[in-house]
């Protein structure tokens, strides 16, 4: 399949927890880890988060370097949670946000639209159709993505086996099982089937370590 180099960009504690139970995730790591994860995005020709993140986050996703451009913003989200009244769509004339979704026609629809928010009807089968948005996006001329978010999001990649690598950055804080995890359900039933990596760098930042892997071909 034709698509984009895919890269995973992780912020979690020791037990892989990307927020507290209530949602609380400011800040799990340090901000030279938070610095470096902004280089990422500059890196990336686009960025895309699920939309309980764009939802519960209300997030930029912008470098916040200067003389940097921006990535793409990339919303996978099914049923059109996107508010018009979102940071994403408030900027969207200055920075492109593209949302793939089941919905394309409808007053929320209409709304983004006159904010400057691309839609892109996407087939569904319960969630977004990643293996199609991601030919979507290779067509538009985009190689490298950049995910961030969440941990639905993120396992649904994995399960596309379309993460090529991890960028994980880790803080030396523990919060419990009962804190959300930054993988979701990979449904395995033989340890066999497990995606593995090669880490290929490892360096201190600051409190956190930072951590690159690799896809085993």
């Amino acid at each position: 399949m034709a698509r984009p180099q895919v890269t995973l960009k992780l912020a979690t504690s020791l037990d892989g927890k990307i927020a507290l139970a209530n949602g609380m995730s400011e800040w799990i790591t340090g901000e030279k880890a938070r610095a470096e994860g902004r280089k990422l995005r500059a890196q990336h020709e686009a960025i895309a988060i699920g939309a309980n993140t764009a939802v519960l986050d209300n997030p930029q996703l912008t470098t916040r370097i200067e003389g940097q451009a921006n990535p793409i913003r990339v919303i996978f989200d099914t049923k059109l949670r996107l508010s018009p009244k979102s940071n994403l769509a408030l900027t969207a004339k200055e920075t492109p946000v593209w949302v793939f979704s089941e919905v394309a026609t409808g007053d929320v629809a209409d709304a983004l639209k006159e904010r400057g928010v691309r839609l892109i009807k996407t087939p569904v089968n319960l969630r977004i159709d990643l293996e199609a948005a991601l030919k979507v996006l290779h067509g538009n001329g985009v190689s490298s993505l950049l995910v961030e978010g969440g941990g639905t999001l993120a396992a649904s990649f994995f399960k596309l086996n379309a993460i090529d690598i991890i960028e994980w950055f880790r803080a030396p804080i523990i919060l419990g099982g009962d804190s959300r995890g930054s993988i979701g359900d990979l449904n395995l039933t033989d340890i066999n089937l497990a995606k593995r990596f090669n880490r290929i760098e490892i360096r201190d930042l600051g409190d956190d370590i930072h951590e690159r892997y690799e896809r085993i071909i």
